[in-house]
């Protein structure tokens, strides 16, 4: 469906990292694009650049939400916001489960059940779900966040059976690692952060991520691009590891 059918965004997570890019690109495309995010500054800086309508809210806000999705009609639907508190669900702490699990997964849940349903009665509308690479693999910790976006990924399966029949189109966009300022968020923004996560890497940045999701809004309307799975080169997820028992190890 090309881009002139659709009058209307909204994009969560939107000051700063993918969110960004994508609010640039939908504007760039002649969309109304709505950017919710909890930083205002940040948010007033996008708007002055993109001409995007800016939301300071936090989006586990329900209330918030509701309202905004009560005011307006949104077309297309891009949940990119997301957090991450690293480590293994034995060392994990109440306050971390819930905060990823609240904007993770809850908002995405809720921000699909506000606006999808005007999007069948229009039978007209596209949602894109930015899960991850953890939704299928497992590495080193960060249970939680594997727990929440494998999820998303199961919810963005499910959304197309709910739509069945309407011309509703949903994508799953799962990023490996993106030149983005997750890590300085999860980690701290400082040197070592830098070296350890983005600096010597060839990665993806931000507006590939933006591109990709343009190429699945601009899809012809008979083609639903489901799933887009999108790592550096130079990154290969997965692994096998086998331990020996303690015992026999201190032999």
């Amino acid at each position: 469906m090309p881009f002139s059918d659709y009058k209307t965004a909204l994009v969560t997570g939107a000051s700063s990292g993918i969110g960004a890019a994508v609010v640039e690109r939908l504007c760039r495309e002649g969309l109304q694009v709505h950017a919710l995010a909890r930083s205002a500054d940040k948010l007033t800086e996008l708007a002055a650049r993109t001409g995007c309508i800016a939301h300071a809210i936090d989006v586990s806000d329900l209330q918030a939400i509701t309202r905004l999705t009560q005011e307006v009609e949104f077309d297309v639907l891009v949940n990119s916001a997301g957090v991450d508190r690293p480590g293994s669900i034995v060392n994990a702490d109440a306050a971390g489960i819930d905060l990823l699990v609240d904007v993770n997964l809850r908002a995405v849940l809720h921000l699909c059940r506000l606006v999808v349903p005007g999007m069948m009665a229009r039978d007209r509308g596209h949602v894109v779900n930015i899960s991850s690479i953890a939704a299928a693999y497992n590495f080193g910790g960060n249970s939680t966040y594997h727990a929440t976006k494998a999820a998303v990924s199961m919810l963005s399966r499910q959304l197309r059976i709910d739509a069945f029949g309407k011309h509703v189109r949903v994508t799953e966009i799962c990023p490996g690692r993106v030149a983005t300022d997750i890590f300085a968020h999860v980690h701290g923004d400082s040197p070592e952060t830098r070296a350890r996560f983005v600096e010597g890497f060839e990665l993806p940045q931000a507006e590939d991520i933006a591109h990709a999701i343009a190429f699945a809004i601009a899809a012809p309307l008979a083609v639903n691009v489901g799933h887009m799975e999108i790592t550096p080169t130079l990154q290969v997820p997965g692994g096998l590891s086998t331990a020996r028992p303690a015992h026999a190890a201190a032999k």
